[in-house]
């Protein structure tokens, strides 16, 4: 399919807005995911979203990857006090010393999980639930799910994992299909499911 043709299909108002924005839709956002680095990486991607723009992070995630080893959490988990001032010069990714930090001992309290990518699945009871949202203004900032998700993983030491992030997540990693129903991409993730 050309890039032209592509461009021209039905998709969620936020989807089509940037050529960064339409790869990211047409192509991440909604596929569930079960790697373990890919699921941490949302995790951590989400969380610094907090108070800012998906966009900036969105520009910043080849940043990202540079700056936490590739969101290997074994090797972010020995990050030391060397490594949070590297990233605070880092100008590839947010430089806020509270979400380094949380990056860092987001992938401690992860490696204490017996199986993470069964226990973040656990909140939709393994699989991806599929909303039949008609507009934009029909999908909600979180839901139980997320809450539950939330408490859960701040019950673990988990930060910056607030209900909203954490449907965020969800939504990013296919654990809900929360593309509207008129857009291309409902049908062709809800396969994936």
């Amino acid at each position: 399919m050309s890039a032209d043709s592509r461009r021209e299909l039905p998709r969620c108002e936020w989807g089509g807005s940037t050529p960064q924005y339409i790869e990211y839709h047409d192509t991440v956002w909604g596929v569930p995911q079960y790697d373990p680095t890919t699921l941490f990486e949302f995790l951590t991607l989400e969380g610094a979203q907090a108070g800012l723009s998906w966009s900036t992070i969105l520009a910043k995630r080849d940043g990202y990857r540079a700056a936490f080893a590739g969101f290997d959490p074994e090797v972010v988990a020995g990050f030391g006090d060397d490594d949070v001032e590297r990233c605070m010069a880092d100008s590839g990714i947010v430089r806020n010393r509270a979400k380094i930090l949380s990056t860092i001992g987001n992938a401690r309290a992860w490696l204490e999980l017996d199986d993470p990518v069964a226990h973040l699945w656990s909140f939709v009871d393994g699989t991806p639930i599929q909303n039949r949202f008609t507009a934009m203004g029909q999908i909600p900032a979180s839901e139980a799910r997320s809450t539950a998700m939330s408490k859960d993983l701040k019950k673990r030491g988990f930060r910056f994992v607030g209900p909203t992030i954490c449907y965020a997540l969800m939504q990013a990693c296919g654990m809900v299909n929360d593309h509207v129903v008129s857009c291309f991409r409902y049908d062709e993730v809800a396969r994936l499911a």
